[in-house]
């Protein structure tokens, strides 16, 4: 009957082993893991910090609109990173530390798995010596007695640290599914903060960029180039540009206005040819 009871005793302590060992194992890789998350987004937002930089002077170097543009999301983007350096922080406070906390929580448990596994050794150890005193010495009641007195105490302690073990692990267990919500929930809601703030950046980032006006600056650029003739230039340029259709119109447009002209002068003449006669025949009727 005890034997029985010391067996089924080893196989919940064995089960408890087991849970700890669990907690203590995967608890480990996602801390390990969830740390090289925050380091990675450490290190991605001094990449984007050097961005930053980077445009600012290249922006330095350019045409008016082109250059505000570029600020402009420069100054967006730097602002993303601040955000990013917040996700980090929190990360690293909410999620990374309370796994961390588990390397303490698991040794504390396996102390006291350690104790009642010695208290239940005991207890095995005395429970062996009776069987023995009994088979050496069956009818010596004394040392059998004490035997039997010392395997009490074992078994009491054993029962105890047992049950303190079991009252240990239960509110471990406990604990550890609190935990769990816990440091995923935190995890979820401040990578989603981060993604929502980022969303809203990139849009004004988005929106800089378009509002670059690209017409302005180029004219700017021709400007830098041809300071003094570019528009003679670009008149001829575009007049050149005209298609066979158009330049054919222009051609008809300046004939018809020749022709027109033409016809103008002739009726002119024919005009004045009219008064000279007319003032000739006053003439001769002036005379007779």
């Amino acid at each position: 009957m005890l034997r029985r009871s010391l067996e089924n005793r080893d196989a919940q302590t064995r089960q408890l082993q087991d849970a700890v060992t669990n907690v203590e194992k995967h608890f480990g890789e996602l801390c390990q893991i969830f740390a090289a998350y925050v380091r990675k987004t450490a290190r991605l937002r001094d990449k984007a910090d050097l961005l930053v930089n980077e445009i600012n002077v290249y922006a330095s170097t350019e045409t008016p609109h082109l250059k505000q543009g570029l600020k402009n999301f420069a100054d967006e983007f730097a602002k993303l990173q601040d955000y990013r350096q917040a996700e980090v922080e929190r990360l690293e406070a909410k999620v990374v530390e309370p796994l961390k906390a588990y390397g303490t929580i698991v040794r504390m448990k396996r102390d006291d798995l350690k104790a009642t596994l010695t208290a239940k050794n005991r207890e095995a150890k005395q429970l062996s010596q009776l069987e023995r005193t009994r088979q050496r010495n069956p009818s010596d009641r004394h040392i059998i007695s004490q035997a039997e007195t010392e395997l009490q105490r074992a078994t009491m302690d054993a029962t105890r640290t047992t049950r303190h073990l079991e009252e240990t692990i239960d509110n471990f267990e406990k604990q550890k599914i609190k935990d769990i919500k816990t440091i995923f929930s935190e995890f979820i809601t401040i990578e989603m903060l981060f993604h929502g703030k980022a969303l809203e950046v990139y849009t004004a980032a988005y929106q800089n960029i378009q509002k670059i006006d690209e017409d302005e600056d180029l004219e700017v650029f021709r400007n830098s180039l041809y300071p003094q003739d570019y528009s003679s230039r670009l008149d001829i340029v575009r007049a050149n540009s005209k298609s066979p259709l158009q330049r054919s119109l222009s051609a008809k447009c300046v004939s018809g206005t020749g022709q027109i002209a033409t016809c103008r002068l002739r009726k002119d003449q024919q005009a004045d040819d009219d008064e000279d006669d007319e003032d000739l025949d006053v003439t001769e009727e002036d005379q007779f």
